[in-house]
């Protein structure tokens, strides 16, 4: 386990099902601890005096071991240099203009996260109930 000041925290709404399945995807990326995350959507107050919690639902933000908050595309390119297996990303996130390019994608996509989020539920839930009755062998 690696020491909590040289850790990572990523704050996602545990609320989207894709948000949570892509979670899923870094946590098992993880098996040092590298990154600690915190689902913001069970919480009632702000996750940290400089993050609201509205702000950290509407948009994904990562805090750096030196207490720095970046969100969005950068949040995303820190995210992966902290995980072995996505360190490549990073790298390719790090050419010039990539950055901006995937901040310009990621913006374009959070208007329809709610609606992807819903598919993404529907899907599980259908996949659950065909695994329940036998269907899913």
């Amino acid at each position: 386990m690696v020491d909590q000041d040289k850790q990572v925290t990523v704050y996602y709404d545990g609320a989207c099902a894709l948000c949570r399945s892509e979670i899923d995807v870094y946590r098992r990326s993880d098996p040092e601890g590298r990154v600690r995350f915190e689902d913001v959507a069970g919480r009632a107050d702000d996750p940290a005096p400089d993050l609201s919690r509205a702000d950290a639902m509407a948009r994904f933000h990562v805090r750096l071991p030196d207490g720095t908050l970046v969100s969005g595309a950068q949040g995303f390119i820190r995210l992966w240099e902290r995980l072995p297996r996505w360190r490549v990303l990073s790298r390719v996130a790090r050419l010039p203009g990539v950055a901006q390019l995937l901040e310009l994608g990621y913006r374009a996509f959070l208007p329809v996260r709610p609606v992807l989020s819903r598919a993404v539920a529907r899907f599980a839930a259908r996949r659950k109930a065909r695994a329940k009755t036998g269907e899913d062998q």
